[in-house]
């Protein structure tokens, strides 16, 4: 307990040595320690890598952990699935009286920044304040409702005021491919360039143009999207660049802005640029280079500025080899690019994107959305053209098909999973030398979920493939939950 004790110390004098204007010293810090272990169930603190650098017996003893050894080291999420903690290493913003759940268990957490001695966030810390909210049941009721009706607020005051809805933080990821494409969004969050995200439908390229703009200079000014795809090829100049009053028969006699002038000094994202026919890339290309454009049928030039952030699925290379894509467009668009990865190529992000995806459907209803490994496993097995959009489809109809109040397993998966489009399951890294008996029980169960993705949860032909009987795998499996 001393040796837990000393690391709160440590990390909570990094977390006040920022604010010493308050007049806090070193002693009245070391006095507060044992005051929130006492008044606490628990306290934890993560790095800027969001790894576990210190956590204390009690914590370690309420998430079920022989030891708080056994978790230093390891990535906040893998132990504690639905915490925050990101989030605050992220911001460097605090959450107050937040509730968590974990592994059927509700606590109320407090998390807080803690900084270096140049204020640049290190890490976070948090203090489990309640482990037992029986008594705090109708604060809790009420705390959920306000959360909806504010979430509810939320998106609507985002669609009237051509705002955002997505962060940094929604596009769920901790693969290599994923911190890639965070760390490239970050790097165009800070400089106001052209961006031009490329990637398969349904990779998360809106998603990762608002969280662009939310956290750039421009955040205080409109988000404004245009899916060129979407719209008739004779509409989009009126759709881009507005309409005089009278331009042609039919027109309205007001003034009609364009997408231009509604996101001046704010955003303008183009889904899918590549679709976009000759003649409009020529006016767009002049719109970007000059800051001004002239609305149709009108001779009055309008001056704006916006940041433009293009998205496409189509290889826009070799649209230009063919001629349907200006190159002088592309180079303007393309300052700075992000791939986005399909999701078959980081398939290591199942397990977080299943959770993040869960938590938003089940958000207002009676289902707490849970999924077993071997569901993820199942996941694991497809080759995914519609990436996370299908996901979450998958996802959606296993819960309205299940019967399980929100508990997903293999067999759930598989009753929604698309037959065509399965892929064989990647092999097994090299491992280090472990123990024999920990190694054997881990090819076992490897053996059990490769066998119910093959026979497509079938338990009965999993068995016959496995060389053991149906109440032999019903017994494995049990184990293994």
């Amino acid at each position: 307990m001393q040796d837990n004790l000393s690391g709160g110390n440590r990390y909570m004098t990094q977390l006040f040595a920022h604010n010493k204007k308050n007049g806090l010293t070193r002693e009245l810090i070391e006095a507060l320690i044992p005051m929130f272990e006492e008044a606490s169930a628990g306290a934890i603190a993560v790095g800027r890598d969001n790894r576990i650098t210190w956590i204390n017996a009690s914590y370690s003893d309420l998430l079920g952990f022989k030891s708080p050894s056994s978790v230093i080291g390891r990535f906040v999420r893998d132990v504690i699935p639905h915490t925050r903690m990101p989030e605050v290493v992220e911001t460097g913003k605090p959450l107050l009286l937040d509730i968590m759940e974990h592994q059927n268990q509700q606590f109320v957490v407090s998390r807080l920044p803690f900084f270096d001695e140049e204020g640049e966030i290190v890490g976070a810390v948090a203090f489990v304040l309640y482990d037992d909210l029986q008594p705090l049941t109708p604060l809790v009721s009420k705390f959920r409702r306000l959360h909806q009706d504010l979430a509810a607020a939320r998106k609507a005051l985002a669609k009237k005021t051509r705002g955002t809805r997505y962060s940094l933080g929604d596009f769920v990821g901790a693969s290599p491919a994923s911190l890639e494409v965070k760390r490239r969004a970050r790097l165009a969050a800070g400089r106001d360039m052209p961006v031009l995200l490329l990637g398969e439908t349904g990779t998360g390229k809106e998603v990762l143009a608002q969280a662009i703009h939310t956290v750039s200079g421009r955040a205080e000014k409109p988000f404004v999207g245009v899916n060129v795809a979407a719209i008739p090829d004779n509409l989009l100049e009126a759709e881009f660049f507005g309409v005089a009053p009278g331009a042609y028969t039919g027109a309205d006699r007001r003034t009609r802005d364009g997408k231009f002038q509604l996101a001046n000094g704010g955003t303008l994202f183009l889904d899918e640029v590549g679709d976009m026919p000759l003649p409009l890339q020529a006016k767009l290309l002049r719109a970007l280079q000059e800051g001004e454009i002239e609305p149709l049928g009108s001779n009055k030039v309008v001056s704006v500025d916006v940041r433009v952030i293009a998205a496409t699925s189509r290889n826009l290379e070799a649209m230009m080899a063919e001629g349907s894509f200006r190159s002088d467009l592309y180079y303007r668009l393309n300052v700075l690019e992000i791939p986005i990865p399909p999701l078959r190529e980081r398939l290591a992000d199942l397990g977080v994107l299943c959770e993040a995806l869960l938590e938003d459907i089940c958000d207002g209803l009676e289902l707490r959305g849970e999924i077993t490994d071997a569901a993820v496993s199942a996941l694991g097995g497809y080759d995914w053209p519609g990436n996370i959009r299908e996901l979450r489809n998958v996802l959606e109809r296993a819960l309205t098909m299940g019967e399980d109040n929100g508990l997903l397993d293999a067999d759930a998966i598989f009753k929604v999973l698309p037959r065509n489009g399965s892929r064989p399951q990647s092999s097994l890294s090299p491992r280090p030398v472990r123990p024999l008996a920990q190694v054997m029980a881990e090819a076992e169960a490897q053996a059990i979920e490769s066998a119910l993705v093959a026979c497509r949860g079938n338990r009965t032909r999993a068995a016959k493939l496995l060389g053991i009987s149906r109440s032999v795998l019903y017994e494995k499996l049990a184990r293994m939950s």
